[in-house]
C-alpha cells in the first residue's frame, strides 16, 4: 500500500471513530489542490470519489484530463474555494462531473449560477458559506444575513438544490480548545431549521479540514475537507 493510500485509510479510520454514536460517519472530501492528477488517479482506485479544488482553473484543467475522465467516470468535484462571478459560466459549461460549489455567499452569486444552469436546463448541489469568524478577509456571509440568502435561493432559484451550510473557521485557527466557528455553524443550522421547518438531518454541515475535522465531527459536521493529512504539505500555488 502507497504512502497516498495509507494516508486515506487512516483518515477514513479517524473518521469512523470520531463519529457520535447516533451519528453517520461525515462525507470525505479530498482537497487535492496543488497536487498531480496520478495521486487523484490513486485515490479514486482506492474508493475516493469526492475531490475538492480551490481554484477554478486547477479545477477545469484536472476536471477534463483524459485520463481522469476515462478511470474516474464516477468521480464528484467540489469547489471549495471562492468564486467570483466572472468564473461562473466556466465553471458550469467546463467542468465535468461537477458536484457542488460550496461557496455561495451572495444573492448576486446564486442568481447568476441559477440563470446559466437554466440555459443548460441543469441543476447544481450548492452549499452556503457562512463567514462564521467575521473576518473582513474572508469570504461568506455573515450570520446575520444567511437566512435571506437561504430564502432566496430556495424561492428564486430553481435549478440550485441547496443542500446546507459551509465554514473554513479561523484562518489561523490551530487552538485545540476553540471551536466556536464550529459551534456557531451549528447555531446557523438551528435557525435555519426552525424557520423553514426542516430537520438536523437535511441540512448538511461542512466545516472541519486537515488539523482539526475529527473535533468537528465530534460536534456534528457531515462533511469534511481534508487535503494536506492525506496528500502531505502543498506546494505553493
Amino acid at each position: 500500500m502507497s504512502g497516498l493510500v495509507e494516508n486515506f485509510k487512516t483518515v477514513l479510520q479517524r473518521i469512523q471513530e470520531a463519529t457520535p454514536a447516533n451519528q453517520k460517519p461525515a462525507r470525505l472530501i479530498a482537497i487535492s489542490k496543488t497536487k498531480p492528477v496520478e495521486n487523484i488517479i490513486e485515490l479514486y482506485k482506492a474508493g475516493q470519489r469526492d475531490f475538492g479544488e480551490n481554484y477554478v482553473d486547477e479545477l477545469e484543467t484536472k476536471a477534463n484530463d483524459n485520463v481522469i475522465l476515462t478511470e474516474c467516470p464516477e468521480i464528484r468535484w467540489h469547489l471549495v474555494g471562492h468564486l467570483q462571478s466572472n468564473k461562473v459560466n466556466r465553471v458550469l459549461t467546463r467542468v465535468p462531473n461537477l458536484n457542488c460549489i460550496q461557496t455561495i455567499d451572495s444573492i448576486e452569486l446564486a442568481n447568476r449560477i441559477n440563470n446559466t444552469l437554466k440555459q443548460q436546463s441543469k441543476t447544481l448541489n450548492i452549499l452556503l458559506q457562512v463567514n462564521t469568524s467575521q473576518e473582513a478577509q474572508k469570504s461568506g456571509i455573515s450570520k446575520e444575513d444567511f437566512l435571506a440568502l437561504y430564502e432566496h435561493v430556495k424561492t428564486n432559484c430553481t435549478q440550485l438544490n441547496c443542500q446546507g451550510l459551509m465554514t473554513i473557521g479561523l484562518l489561523d485557527n490551530v487552538n485545540a480548545a476553540d471551536d466556536s466557528d464550529f459551534h456557531v455553524l451549528i447555531q446557523c443550522r438551528k435557525e435555519l431549521c426552525e424557520k423553514f421547518n426542516l430537520s438536523t438531518d437535511d441540512v448538511e454541515l461542512s466545516m472541519g479540514m486537515s488539523h482539526d475535522y475529527e473535533r468537528a465531527i465530534q460536534v456534528g459536521s457531515t462533511i469534511v475537507r481534508v487535503g494536506s493529512l492525506i496528500f502531505g504539505a502543498r506546494l505553493q500555488h
